[in-house]
């Protein structure tokens, strides 16, 4: 492919620049930048964070689309929708998302590659087709794009919250308050590394909670997430003292009994990438999450209550304005 030259029309972050430039995601264009495929004023620039002025010259040699080194893999996955653009999947507890080391099989691109015939490769070779994530102990809803345009698409839905996503979260405690919401800032924790944790100079994060049923030493709620951060809603229910049931990470040792992380994503709104039509998906509780519920409820024979009496708007209000890098 030529490389791209364009003209900066204000100062920036590289990356983001770049992203503008080419139409890609901001995680894509710090790859390029990586691999030496970018020059600010015909020198060689390396780091996405790289100071770009207004008037600056930007090239961009954006490398060939290169196809899935990854095979297929006949793992049955529950697909709920699918079209010529995206499909939306059911993804099981215990499945990760894409591989990574220690899980080079059995992914939920594996299935996929198997499943559908064709994914998008903006994330690159070993995450084709995939949108957005959940962790792996986490099950429901989940968008694979099929192709490039329906994937940048996506992602800038996702970067603009005018996608909606709410989760079914059985947490330890019981509340006294019908509903809140938690704006504390995310990042690595100090501590652990490995973990995610509140932290002052974190990346804004927002969580909305409705409570849906009081259980025994526990309750059910719906979350909604108003970004999208590594273990958002697990580290900012901890945060509050509610920890999610069955959490091996964030949970308490003396909660409530769970036999896996009580965390699903239940629905999605969005707008399909081609046609603009408003859309909603959802994703039915798998049994050993309603199976776990029931032995939690004070009232197990009464109808289960998994939405909301007062189910948010659609979309975000004019309040929450969208911010960069989701």
């Amino acid at each position: 492919m030529k490389p791209i030259t364009r003209t900066a029309e204000a100062d920036g972050r590289l990356d983001v620049l770049v992203a503008g430039a080419c139409g890609a995601t901001r995680s894509q264009a710090a790859r390029w930048i990586a691999a030496g495929a970018c020059q600010v004023n015909g020198k060689p620039a390396a780091k996405a964070g790289t100071a770009v002025r207004a008037g600056d010259t930007l090239t961009v040699a954006v490398p060939e689309a290169v196809e899935p080194e990854l095979t297929g893999e006949d793992i049955p996955v529950r697909i709920l929708y699918q079209d010529a653009d995206f499909a939306v999947v059911d993804k099981p507890c215990g499945m990760v998302v894409h591989p990574a080391a220690g899980n080079s099989t059995g992914t939920l691109v594996h299935a996929m590659l198997f499943a559908l015939d064709g994914l998008s490769g903006v994330g690159g070779v070993k995450r084709p087709g995939i949108v957005h994530r959940l962790d792996k102990d986490t099950s429901g809803v989940m968008l694979v794009a099929k192709n490039d345009r329906a994937h940048l698409a996506l992602s800038a839905q996702l970067k603009a919250r005018t996608m909606e996503k709410h989760y079914l979260a059985v947490v330890e405690g019981v509340l006294k308050e019908t509903a809140g919401r938690i704006d504390k800032p995310l990042g690595r924790s100090p501590r652990d590394r490995k973990k995610m944790a509140v932290v002052a100079d974190g990346r804004p994060a927002r969580t909305e909670w409705t409570l849906l049923e009081n259980l025994r030493g526990a309750a059910l709620l719906d979350v909604h997430i108003l970004t999208g951060r590594t273990h958002q809603i697990r580290v900012h229910l901890q945060s509050i003292g509610h920890p999610v049931a069955g959490d091996p990470i964030y949970g308490s040792r003396h909660g409530a009994e769970a036999p896996r992380l009580m965390l699903h994503a239940h629905t999605l709104r969005l707008l399909h990438p081609r046609t603009g039509e408003p859309m909603r998906f959802e994703a039915p509780p798998p049994e050993d999450f309603l199976l776990a519920l029931r032995r939690l409820r004070l009232h197990p024979d009464a109808p289960l209550r998994l939405e909301a009496q007062a189910p948010p708007p659609p979309f975000p209000s004019p309040g929450d304005k969208p911010e960069p890098g989701l």
